[in-house]
Parts: structure tokens; sequence; C-alpha cells
């Protein structure tokens, strides 16, 4: 689908005030006070580990329980990226090795 001219600068401009306003709008709620209003500090401590439980969940909802290769590589790479958080402190180092060994077991071991 090709959009007109007038369609693709009116699309430009809702992006740009989108972008605009969640940039703009926490100072607008929030003013430029010393410290954040409490309920904002409580989903900044709250929200990442529920966000992180939420996916999870998301990613093992699919393991079976039939066959090893049901359940192992999920289990593997879920200890290996504790391990690796645990060893480097480093989310991206925990996301992208714990993926990787869970490729390779799913590709190559239990294919």
């Amino acid at each position: 689908m090709t959009l007109t001219t007038g369609q693709a600068l009116a699309s430009i401009f809702v992006m740009a005030a989108v972008t605009f306003l969640t940039r703009a709008l926490p100072f607008l709620l929030f003013g430029r006070g010393d410290s954040a209003p409490k309920i904002v500090l409580y989903l900044g401590r709250v929200l990442p580990p529920a966000v992180i439980a939420m996916l999870i969940v998301y990613c093992l909802k699919g393991v079976t329980f039939a066959t090893l290769g049901g359940w192992l590589p999920s289990l593997i790479a879920g200890v290996a990226a504790v391990v690796l958080h645990l060893w480097k402190g480093n989310e991206l180092i925990s996301i992208f090795g714990a993926t990787a060994i869970y490729m390779v077991l799913v590709q190559a071991v239990f294919a």
C-alpha cells in the first residue's frame, strides 16, 4: 500500500507528536521537583521483576514433559542465564548466551 504525500506527512506528524509527548509528559505531570513521586518510585522498584516473571512464564508456556527434548533445553538455558548473570552481571550477555545455548540444544542436540 502506497501512501499519498498527505498521508505520509500526517503519519510523520502523528509519530513526532507521540514521541514528543512521551518525552515531555513526565515533566508536565511531575514538574522538576527534587524527587520523583512515591508511586513512580514504587513502580520503578516493582515493575522490572514483574515483567521478568511474566516473560519467564510466557517463555515456558509451551514446555512439555513428554520427552527430554521438551523440557531439558529450556531448563539448561534458564540455568545458564542465571549463572551468566551472576558471573558477569550483564543482562545482554545473559540473554544472548542463554539464547545461543538454547538454540544449539534445540537445533543440534535434541533435534
